[in-house]
């Protein structure tokens, strides 16, 4: 069974979050590498500069963000990268440095790692 959920890299870390990865392209302000107990950081999973611009976190944009940030990442080493570590963990922590916890690349991220694994969902 899959386990991928998302967590702002603001929030304590915790044994129960499994392989823990940061998927934003910029390091978050006002936390340490200590603090932030990564596993790994991929960069190369965040959004582009111009996409973020773009976007801005504004949540009437989400659903095109969603799409733009699909198109960006299609085929790319960074998804099969998540793919492939959400098969071989038990668990899978996506990490994200935005305020918003529901208009985000993590979400857009988990959704594309679960329909890379056929769609196993949990």
């Amino acid at each position: 069974m899959v386990n991928v959920q998302i967590k702002r890299v603001y929030e304590p870390a915790d044994d129960q979050d499994g392989y823990r990865v940061l998927v934003d392209r910029i390091w978050p302000r006002g936390i340490t590498k200590d603090d932030a107990r990564l596993d790994l950081w991929l960069k190369e999973a965040g959004t582009s500069a111009g996409l973020r611009r773009e976007f801005s976190h504004r949540p009437e944009k989400f659903q095109a963000f969603a799409a733009a940030y699909r198109r960006e990442l299609e085929g790319t080493e960074a998804l099969e990268k998540l793919v492939e570590l959400a098969r071989e963990q038990p668990k899978l922590c996506l990490l994200y440095g935005a305020k918003d916890e529901t208009h985000n690349q993590a979400v857009v991220l988990r959704e594309l790692i679960l329909e890379g694994l056929g769609g196993s969902e949990r």
